[in-house]
């Protein structure tokens, strides 16, 4: 969007000093603004204060604020990024001053921005039911992901088995060890589908090992076959991109996700993708992936094994997912949201 609209000025705030790697183009004035917001108090104190005595001084023609929050101590038009709202949904899974701050006020910065941007339909319809926001003044401008993501050739994924898995198959998994993304459910597939098939397979779980849950902790202790989930930990980008490339599938079955990039990364990588069937995860997936109910241990298991005994199942996927790659672009998205906020900045303007 900054290099598509060489016209337009833009001014990037930071709560901490920045990366140049985040400064787009010559028209962007990067801008620290304190304190370094990291806890909901701290929140409160950057958005209400720092950015709105910002916002007063710069005064531009609209604010983006692309993570949820925004500020509600300005009269500058408001764009709003909602990702989801699981933390209205399944409020157990997250701290309770962060809880209570998200629930306060997530409300107030939908029913006080000019624009919301959704990223899936799944998640304006979720605003549209739990705030009482009008359809009409949320976008849904999709995710993609990131363009490194790419096949692996046959040695490079050979490689990768042998640095990963001993050379092993294995399904991935990708994202943070937290409830919401379901490894309590995700462990007892696999043990079923490891006593059901006897598969010499592994499971990777790719991010940090931190353990948000003491249900995820004590399945994992009473896995039979324990000793075939590896947990990698952070990896680069680069092996990132190399894990997809040699993975069985990607077992990604949260209860709850706004978009689920991971879907998207999978597929950009010719990894086969089994899903969630609630929230926006068939939307994402389109007909490209495996659905399954993430409560059901036996039918994630069930998918497990047909992935690995079908190969031309496999093909399909890979073939279909590069198929529906062509509804995701970031130059595509990057046009909806440049029109939201002239949306918003129109909707705001007085007549002459």
């Amino acid at each position: 969007m900054v290099v598509n609209h060489p016209e337009a000025e833009f001014y990037f705030f930071f709560d901490r000093p920045y990366d140049n790697q985040f400064i787009f183009g010559p028209n962007v004035t990067p801008v620290v603004l304190n304190p370094p917001a990291r806890h909901p108090f701290l929140f409160y104190i950057w958005f209400e204060i720092s950015v709105a005595k910002a916002l007063a001084r710069i005064k531009p023609d609209v604010f983006l604020s692309t993570d949820g929050l925004t500020t509600l101590k300005t009269a500058v038009p408001k764009v709003t990024v909602m990702h989801d709202l699981a933390f209205e949904h399944y409020p157990q899974d997250i701290d309770f001053i962060f809880r209570k701050y998200l629930q306060y006020f997530s409300p107030k910065f939908a029913r006080r921005s000019e624009r919301i941007i959704a990223v899936s339909e799944f998640t304006r319809q979720d605003i549209v039911k739990t705030y009482g926001i009008e359809a009409k003044k949320i976008d849904v401008v999709y995710n993609d992901a990131s363009a490194f993501f790419a096949p692996s050739p046959e040695a490079e994924q050979e490689n990768t088995r042998n640095k990963f898995s001993k050379g092993k198959p294995y399904f991935i998994f990708v994202g943070a060890i937290h409830p919401r993304k379901n490894l309590v459910h995700l462990f007892k597939a696999f043990d079923s589908f490891k006593q059901q098939t006897g598969s010499e397979a592994k499971l990777l779980i790719v991010g940090r090992k931190a353990w948000n849950s003491k249900d995820i902790s004590n399945t994992f202790e009473r896995m039979k076959f324990q000793e075939d989930v590896v947990f990698t930990g952070r990896v680069t980008d680069e092996e990132l991109r190399q894990l997809y490339g040699a993975g069985l599938a990607n077992v990604y079955v949260p209860t709850l996700e706004g978009f689920g990039i991971p879907i998207v990364e999978a597929q950009k990588c010719n990894c086969p993708v089994i899903t969630s069937n609630i929230s926006s995860m068939p939307e994402v997936g389109g007909e490209a992936v495996l659905l399954v109910d993430p409560f059901n241990v036996g039918e994630i298991a069930g998918t497990m094994k047909k992935i690995t005994e079908d190969a031309a199942l496999r093909q399909t996927l890979i073939y279909l997912g590069r198929q529906n790659l062509k509804r995701f672009s970031w130059e595509r998205s990057a046009g909806q949201l440049w029109d939201s906020l002239m949306l918003a900045t129109e909707s705001t303007r007085k007549p002459a």
